[in-house]
C-alpha cells in the first residue's frame, strides 16, 4: 500500500483551479559533465554481506540495472552488473537501496537553501532477509519513497522517454488562432497529441477539440488556460523533451528527501508555483496562492513546524533589506521611513536597524512562525494585487499568503482560547499578539517543478531558480561515479 501525498505537485482538482505560474521560458539542458566521474567508495557494511545464489546474482543484476533508470537515478542501463563477483553486487545493491530510498546526494552537494535532508537508513537487514527468503524483487519494490506522488511521476518519466526514444516533438513557430485552418494547425494539433491522449494527432483545423487540448496544455504548464496560443504558450510547448526527462529526474530526487511519513497536519508551500495548501491527513482542506522568493532571494527547502501566530506583527526588517532598498529611499527621499512607519533602533554596538510599526507593516495582520536556518515565515501582507498575477517569485524569500487570516483560523482550530471570535478581536484591538497554538502543526516548503496526477499527466512549471538542472546532473554524477567504485 503506497501512502498518499496529495498536493499541488500531484494534481489534484482542488489545486488544478490555481495552477498558474510564471511564464515558461526554455533553457538549454545541463548535463553531466564530460570528464570521467572520479571514482568514489561503496559504503562498506558493518555485518557480514549475504551470500547469493547464482539465480540470486543474475536477478539483482536485472534488477538494479532496471531499477537504477526507471527510478530515474541515470539515463542507461549498467550493463557490467552480471559480471561481479558476489561481494561487489551485494554492495551495488546496499548503494542502490540507499539511493533510491534516501536520494542519490552527498552531504556536500547540498545548496545551503536545499534545507530538507535525507534521514538515516541502513538497508543491509532488509537486503539480507530478502536473500534468505529469496525475496529480492519485493525487497526492491520496497526501497521507494512511500507516496502515490512519487510513484505517478516514476511512471511519467517512464512516458517521456518513450517519447525521447520516438524523437520528440516539433519545435512549433507560429500560433495558430481558433478557427483557423492549415499547416500550422496540423503541427499544433500533432505536437499536443504528444503528451494528450485525449487530441487526435491528424487534422488542419482549429476546431472545439483542439482548443480544449491547448487549455489542457496550458494547465498542465501553469498558464492561464485562455485557449490562445500566444508567446507563452509556444515556449512551453517547445522545452525539449529532453529538459522536461531532466526536470521529472531532479523532483524524482526531492521526493527522496522528505521523510518517511508526514504529519496528518500540515501545511505545504509549493514554491515553483507559489501555492500553498493544507492538509488533513491525505486530503486537502484549503489552498491559496502565495508569493514566493524572486530568484536570487530563493525561498528555501525545509520542514519545520507553525507553533504561534503572531497578530498584527511589526516587521524586524532584515539588514540587507536596509541597506539595499530603504536606507537609499531614505537619502533620495528624506521622511520617507517616519512617513512609512518605520523606526531607527540603536543595536547598542554602535549599529542601527528599523522596525516597521504593525499599523504600516509589511507583514500585513498575521506572522507564522517556525524555527528555521534561514530567516523565512508565511505572513500576511497589504499588497494585494500580487496574486492575481501568474508569475507570484516576487519577495525576498518569506512566503506572503492570499488568505493568511483563514489559515490563522484553521490552525488555531484546536486552541480553546484562539477560536475565530477571539482572532478577530485581537486584530481589531491593533496591539500585537503572539498567539500559541495548542497543537503545532508541521510546515513543509517544497519545490515541485514537475509532477504527475492518477490519470498519468504530468504537469510542469518553469524551474525558476535553476535547481531542476544542476540536481540531475548530480545525480548522475553521482550515479557514474558509484559505477566505477563497483569495478
Amino acid at each position: 500500500m503506497r501512502a498518499v501525498m496529495i498536493s499541488f505537485a500531484s494534481g489534484s482538482l482542488l489545486l488544478a483551479a490555481l495552477a498558474v505560474a510564471a511564464p515558461s521560458i526554455a533553457q538549454v539542458p545541463v548535463t553531466p559533465e564530460s570528464a570521467a566521474p572520479t571514482p568514489i567508495p561503496l559504503v562498506q557494511p558493518q555485518l557480514p554481506l549475504p551470500t547469493l545464489s547464482d539465480a540470486q546474482r543474475q536477478e539483482l543484476a536485472r534488477l538494479i540495472a532496471k531499477d537504477e533508470v526507471a527510478q530515474g537515478l541515470s539515463r542507461t542501463a549498467r550493463t557490467d552488473l552480471d559480471r561481479l563477483d558476489n561481494a561487489s553486487l551485494a554492495r551495488v545493491a546496499l548503494d542502490h537501496a540507499r539511493a533510491v530510498h534516501g536520494g542519490r546526494l552527498m552531504p556536500s552537494d547540498f545548496q545551503k537553501d536545499w534545507g530538507i535532508r535525507p534521514t538515516a537508513y541502513d538497508p543491509l537487514p532488509g537486503f539480507t532477509d530478502a536473500v534468505a527468503r529469496d525475496r529480492l524483487t519485493t525487497w526492491m519494490r520496497s526501497l521507494a519513497p512511500p507516496y502515490q506522488g512519487y510513484d505517478t511521476l516514476v511512471e511519467g518519466l517512464a512516458r517521456y522517454r518513450k517519447i525521447a526514444a520516438a524523437g520528440g516533438w516539433p519545435t512549433l513557430s507560429v500560433a495558430p488562432a481558433y478557427g483557423s485552418s492549415g499547416p500550422a494547425v496540423g503541427r499544433l494539433r500533432e505536437r499536443l497529441a504528444i503528451e494528450d491522449p485525449e487530441l487526435t494527432g491528424t487534422g488542419d483545423r482549429f476546431d472545439a477539440a483542439l482548443l480544449e487540448a491547448v487549455r489542457r496544455a496550458q494547465r498542465r504548464y501553469g498558464l492561464n488556460p485562455a485557449g490562445q496560443v500566444g508567446a507563452q504558450t509556444l515556449a512551453a510547448l517547445n522545452v525539449p523533451v529532453e529538459q522536461r526527462i531532466q526536470s521529472i529526474m531532479a523532483n524524482l530526487e526531492r521526493w527522496r528527501w522528505l521523510p518517511p511519513t508526514l504529519d496528518r497536519r500540515r501545511v505545504q508551500v509549493n514554491i515553483a508555483a507559489a501555492v500553498l495548501t493544507a492538509f488533513d491527513g491525505d486530503r486537502p482542506i484549503m489552498s491559496m496562492r502565495a508569493v514566493t522568493g524572486r530568484p536570487g532571494n530563493e525561498t528555501p527547502m525545509l520542514v519545520s513546524q507553525i507553533s504561534s501566530i503572531v497578530i498584527n506583527p511589526p516587521w524586524n526588517v532584515p539588514s540587507s533589506i536596509a541597506t539595499k532598498e530603504l536606507w537609499p529611499k531614505e537619502r533620495a527621499n528624506p521622511g520617507y521611513l517616519k512617513r512609512n512607519g518605520f523606526r531607527v533602533i540603536d543595536t547598542g554596538d554602535g549599529g542601527k536597524r528599523l522596525q516597521q510599526a504593525s499599523e504600516q507593516s509589511a507583514l500585513g495582520r498575521f506572522k507564522f512562525d517556525f524555527p528555521n536556518d534561514f530567516a523565512v515565515y508565511l505572513h500576511d501582507t497589504p499588497a494585494r494585487s500580487g496574486f492575481s498575477k501568474f508569475d507570484r517569485l516576487a519577495s525576498h524569500g518569506c512566503v506572503r499568503l492570499e488568505k493568511p487570516e483563514d489559515l490563522a483560523k484553521l490552525l488555531m482550530a484546536t486552541t480553546p482560547d484562539w477560536q475565530p471570535d477571539a482572532i478577530d478581536s485581537a486584530v481589531a484591538a491593533g496591539k500585537t499578539v503572539r498567539a500559541k497554538m495548542a497543537e503545532p502543526v508541521s510546515v513543509y516548503l517544497l519545490y515541485w517543478s514537475a509532477f504527475a496526477g492518477a490519470d498519468g499527466q504530468v504537469g510542469f512549471r518553469e524551474d525558476p531558480y535553476g535547481w531542476d538542472g544542476k540536481l540531475a546532473a548530480t545525480v548522475e554524477r553521482r550515479s557514474a561515479a558509484q559505477a566505477l567504485a563497483a569495478k
